[in-house]
């Protein structure tokens, strides 16, 4: 038997152990407060942005759109796709969608920063009593994978921005997305705090495909807000309103998958831990 998780080990049972136990977790009253003081700094921060830059954002995509004759252009394609009616919400429908990966980010950061240490914290105390804490992860670390993380999902966003108007295409596009990015980034803070290097990367290679079904499950979850910017002239009306509830959500999910990633890493840990690995017998932690 190998000294790490593989595939056939935690397959789907521990993956829907941790869902379930994730699922129990966020219904505790903490974590339920977890959301709060993110939620406060983020319509904070989006309510000035929003004030300041929503409408020269808007007037910087009319002159581009204009200089360029993209409004002929963009006409024709929507006629194609029979969306017509959204000629003369495109600039502001596209400036909203510019500012989605933003907020998306935003909420990420803000759980990252202010309400993992607490998930890691809560859920090591009460489900994992056991586990030695190794700190194999560093706060440099964590900076590097969240600012790599970002500039490609923003650079991927970006790309596959205009075929956000395609009829479903967003139902898929944003879960992967969203399921590289949060697989990334929460697995790594997950594991900071309790594994070494060595077992940090052992099991951030061995479970990746488990990790990133996590990743695009709750990926999924995140694209429901995304669909608050698909309800046309509604959507540009009350923009306001439904960016804070899509933070609220963002936030909301992002807590969740925490939760998830938190209690299948540290499982995997605490079976990385407890098979003997020859020649290293301080690795081993007896099961109870």
């Amino acid at each position: 038997m190998s000294g790490s998780p593989t595939l056939d080990d935690t397959a789907l049972t521990p993956l829907f152990n941790a869902f379930f136990r994730a699922l129990l977790t966020q219904m505790h009253p903490r974590m339920l407060l977890m959301t709060v003081l993110p939620f406060i700094a983020a319509v904070a921060l989006w309510g000035v942005f929003l004030w300041l830059g929503l409408q020269p954002l808007i007037d910087q995509l009319h002159a581009w759109f204009a200089d360029y004759g993209l409004f002929r252009w963009s006409g024709d394609v929507l006629d194609s796709l029979g969306l017509s009616g959204l000629k003369t919400l495109l600039v502001p429908l596209l400036a909203m969608w510019m500012l989605l990966p933003m907020m998306i980010v935003t909420a990420l950061l803000l759980v990252g920063v202010l309400a993992m240490p607490a998930i890691a914290s809560h859920v090591g105390r009460h489900s994992f009593p056991q586990l030695e804490r190794r700190h194999g992860g560093t706060f440099a670390g964590s900076l590097w994978l969240w600012l790599s993380s970002f500039f490609a999902f923003l650079f991927a966003w970006l790309i596959t921005l205009p075929l956000n108007l395609v009829p479903f295409f967003a139902l898929i596009i944003q879960p992967l997305l969203w399921g590289w990015l949060t697989c990334r980034v929460m697995a790594y803070d997950a594991l900071a705090d309790f594994a070494d290097t060595d077992e940090m990367m052992k099991i951030r290679m061995s479970q990746r495909f488990p990790l990133l079904m996590i990743g695009v499950m709750t990926g999924s979850l995140g694209a429901v807000p995304g669909l608050l910017w698909l309800g046309g002239a509604i959507s540009v009306i009350f923009f306001p309103a439904l960016a804070a509830l899509a933070i609220w959500l963002y936030l909301l999910v992002f807590v969740f998958s925490g939760l998830w990633f938190q209690h299948y890493c540290l499982e995997m840990l605490a079976r990385l831990r407890s098979t003997p690995i020859a020649g290293d017998p301080a690795n081993i932690i007896e099961q109870h």
